[in-house]
């Protein structure tokens, strides 16, 4: 990344090269991947290089803790990132960029405007949900469900993916008959065609508040663009973004 830069250079311009060419790591849950995309694309414009890791958010947290080198970890709870503050693998607390919202989708003849209680029919026989252990909002489709009062008579139904990107593909490739999933996911310019989905009642989960929170490690190598980095999702470009994609801004 700095290959041009040596000890000959001047130090004023190794400091350019090292700014310029300065690029960050950033762990983020799978929900954000298409938005996140647009984000990392904008950013890149005002010189900042991002490279993104996709993935459920507690897995990243394990791995954060074992030593991962990434600089910021865009979460899809806030429980997550507030642990790794907790733990002194993050200086400052994490902040909310966004709140998410669940849906129901289905390839297959099922009519989702009947929401929750469509999951009760015979003919639903696989469940999409993304692994409630390691990714929120899996943890918050459970509690819509025992909320909604159908979880144990469809629980024998439920089939797990361990993010919700693998949940998405199971639901779109038919795999499983209907799923829960982001709204975020539904809109992405991928999956827009795809099937037929609805909101789930709010009432159901609890908000899904999202958490951004700079590592120990970005504080340490790469202060300047980690932090510039979160002070962008914040920017009103990535909150156009984030709104586009279904998020409820703070």
């Amino acid at each position: 990344m700095i290959k041009m830069c040596n000890y000959a250079i001047p130090v004023a311009l190794l400091f350019f090269c090292q700014t310029v060419y300065s690029q960050i790591t950033v762990a983020c849950a799978a929900n954000m991947q298409y938005a996140m995309e647009e984000i990392k694309t904008a950013f890149a414009k005002s010189g900042g290089e991002v490279k993104v890791i996709y993935g459920a958010s507690g897995k990243f947290v394990t791995q954060i803790r074992n030593g991962a080198p990434f600089d910021v970890f865009v979460s899809a709870d806030m429980d997550y990132p507030e642990s790794l503050f907790v733990h002194e693998f993050a200086v400052d607390k994490p902040k909310v960029y966004a709140y998410g919202k669940l849906v129901l989708w289905t390839t297959k003849d099922i009519d989702v405007g009947k929401g929750i209680s469509v999951l009760t029919d015979p003919a639903v026989k696989t469940i999409a949900v993304p692994d409630p252990r390691t990714a929120p909002y899996g943890r918050e489709s459970v509690k819509a469900l025992k909320n909604a009062k159908v979880y144990d008579g469809v629980l024998s139904r439920l089939v797990y993916g361990e993010s919700i990107s693998q949940t998405a593909q199971y639901i779109v490739t038919g795999s499983a008959d209907i799923g829960f999933n982001a709204k975020a996911i539904v809109l992405g310019p991928q999956m827009k065609t795809k099937g037929k989905w609805a909101e789930i009642d709010s009432s159901l989960y609890d908000p899904i508040a999202q958490g951004v929170v700079e590592c120990r490690y970005g504080t340490d190598n790469n202060p300047g663009i980690s932090q510039r980095f979160i002070n962008y999702l914040f920017d009103t470009q990535s909150r156009d973004i984030l709104q586009a994609y279904g998020y409820i801004l703070p």
